[in-house]
């Protein structure tokens, strides 16, 4: 692969109380020196005094706001650090997934389309929520307050979304959380070794 086609970034995404969060911690210790990370906008938003909305127009202005910051977050860090293997906290697909009207309406706001915004990246690795196996389903973000209904609807569209990209690793609920930090781990030593 050509170095000018690489995009060195990686996604760690999926439904509410899949163990990302816990997950991206581990491995920024673990990989440290070989990754730089990008965090979540939407906690960054949510958490600086913004409360989520269920308001149409609000909401989607809320979605508009966390695509550009995600959007910026990763610039930042592909600026800062050129070379460097980006994960990403979340990816900009995952407004999709909490936008309250069309897939075309998203697309058309943001002025991008699904294929661009795949191509971004260089893999994902989806965390299947926890709730989809019949686990309790516990955040360490304060901001992710869904119920497991909730967040298995979620997970379904996130899946949906992120399962269209060519290098796309899910790792399932069913799995124990030591064997998703594994799994997680060897997937991002992979895309660097090929990189």
């Amino acid at each position: 692969m050509n170095k000018l086609n690489i995009k060195r970034r990686i996604v760690l995404t999926g439904g509410p109380g899949g163990g990302k969060t816990t997950a991206l911690d581990l491995f920024r210790r673990e990989l440290k020196g070989k990754i730089v990370s990008v965090p979540e906008a939407a906690t960054m938003i949510f958490s600086g005094g913004i409360d989520r909305s269920f308001v149409t127009e609000v909401a989607c202005a809320q979605q508009v706001a966390i695509f550009n910051l995600q959007r910026h977050l990763e610039d930042i860090q592909r600026k800062t650090t050129p070379d460097g293997l980006i994960l990403c906290d979340r990816g900009c697909l995952d407004g999709l997934a909490y936008w309250p009207h069309s897939e075309e309406d998203f697309f058309k706001t943001m002025n991008t389309s699904l294929n661009f915004e795949l191509s971004r990246y260089d893999a994902v690795i989806f965390f299947e929520t926890a709730a989809k196996s019949g686990q309790e389903i516990k955040s360490n973000n304060p901001v992710r307050n869904e119920s497991a209904q909730k967040a298995i609807i979620l997970d379904q569209k996130l899946q949906q979304i992120w399962s269209q990209h060519p290098n796309f690793n899910l790792v399932s609920s069913s799995e124990s959380f030591i064997k998703k930090i594994m799994f997680g781990i060897t997937t991002i030593e992979d895309v660097i070794d090929k990189i």
